[in-house]
């Protein structure tokens, strides 16, 4: 049976209701808030609080800076995630979240994607709570997500760019294919970072499946609803149908010759740090009989012009193929063992429930090799015998 996360968007959906939301499944807020604190967002706080809306209990995701910011660009966001501790999947979820904002901001204002500057979704609650939400998304075994129908209002929104019906112009740009209806509400309920996590996150749009339901959180949106209460209830459970878990992913290729190794190593790391899920390199034999290699790379639709950009400029490649691949997977779950290095993260492959594939993170065997000074092979014996006991 698969794991299904539904969001139920009756009040709309943002990034720290989705955050409460995911939180409220029953996860350790202080699992969520350490993580947050591997990013340099300056002088903030950062917590959860337990709020009622309309006689609804939940979790309200609070960020406070210290001193307000807005401006960071695009690139300063992704260089900012991209370098920090995180996990990959988490790094790669808020990346991909990120660039459709990115995308959509780009179009709207007719600039390159690498100057999009953000106003509000520059500021540091708008990157906490898109981490937030990537950090809960792992610690709930990253399950399918699916989202209910999205409805927003016909009001007036006030923007860094003036004034503006609803929807605001990036949150219509970023569900674009996406079914969106309008209410008669004078608010906003969809903001442009609940739509990118919407949108970037979810597998299909409607109503929700038939669920051996697990677990219900509620996050609390900041608005005092008087017809309803302004929350977003996630639903986790379990389905029997469609059992093999399976996204969509884009391979992008190219054959080279002309590209030092040096080269090579530095934009094989590059493309990782921009959010690609593989990079590979195979020997191949050219025409003119010259040897070179294919340089393959696995990135998610929405990180697509991004990774196309990076090989076109990190690269000597001239032109590029692209195809799209279903992907199908193991449902994922992480859990920590305690070794004589430390606490290491294994990563679980799950199929009907049984575990088929036990794998230690790298980053966090890293992590305790620096500590220990031990070889890591040791390290990831020692995470599997843990698991194992």
């Amino acid at each position: 049976m698969n794991r299904i996360l539904y969001l139920d968007c009756f009040s709309g959906i943002s990034g720290d209701m989705t955050a409460g939301a995911l939180c409220d499944l029953g996860l350790e807020p202080e699992r969520i808030t350490s993580e947050l604190r591997k990013l340099p967002i300056g002088n903030t706080e950062i917590h959860f609080e337990r709020q009622t809306r309309q006689g609804i209990s939940g979790l309200k995701f609070v960020v406070r800076e210290q001193e307000h910011r807005h401006g960071r660009t695009y690139a300063q966001i992704c260089e900012l995630i991209a370098s920090s501790q995180l996990s990959q999947f988490v790094r790669e979820k808020a990346l991909g979240i990120f660039a459709r904002i990115a995308e959509a901001e780009a179009k709207i204002h007719g600039v390159p994607l690498e100057t999009v500057g953000f106003h509000e979704v520059g500021a540091a609650d708008s990157i906490a709570d898109i981490v937030a939400a990537a950090v809960a998304l792992q610690e709930l075994g990253d399950p399918r997500v699916l989202v209910s129908s999205l409805r927003e209002g016909r009001g007036w929104i006030d923007c860094a760019h003036g004034r503006f019906p609803l929807p605001a112009p990036a949150t219509l740009e970023i569900l674009r294919g996406i079914p969106l209806e309008q209410v008669d509400e004078p608010w906003e309920s969809i903001t442009p970072t609940g739509a990118a996590i919407a949108a970037e996150c979810a597998t299909a749009f409607g109503v929700m499946p038939p669920l051996e339901i697990e677990r219900v959180g509620y996050g609390i949106g900041t608005r005092d609803l008087a017809e309803r209460p302004n929350v977003l209830r996630a639903i986790l459970g379990r389905s029997s149908l469609n059992d093999w878990e399976h996204d969509t992913v884009i391979e992008l290729e190219t054959n080279l010759d002309d590209l030092s190794p040096e080269l090579t190593g530095a934009a094989m790391e590059q493309l990782l740090a921009f959010g690609a899920l593989d990079v590979t390199l195979a020997p191949v034999q050219m025409k003119k009989n010259r040897p070179g290699m294919r340089l393959s790379v696995l990135c998610a639709p929405a990180l697509e012009n991004r990774i196309v950009r990076a090989l076109l400029t990190e690269t000597s490649a001239f032109g590029l193929r692209r195809s799209e691949k279903r992907r199908y997977k193991l449902e994922r779950r992480f859990e920590k063992v305690m070794t004589r290095f430390g606490e290491i993260t294994i990563k679980l492959g799950l199929l009907e429930k049984e575990v088929v594939q036990i794998a230690p993170e790298y980053e966090s065997c890293r992590v305790a090799q620096e500590r220990s000074g031990e070889p890591l092979r040791l390290i990831y014996q020692a995470a599997l015998a843990a698991f194992s006991a």
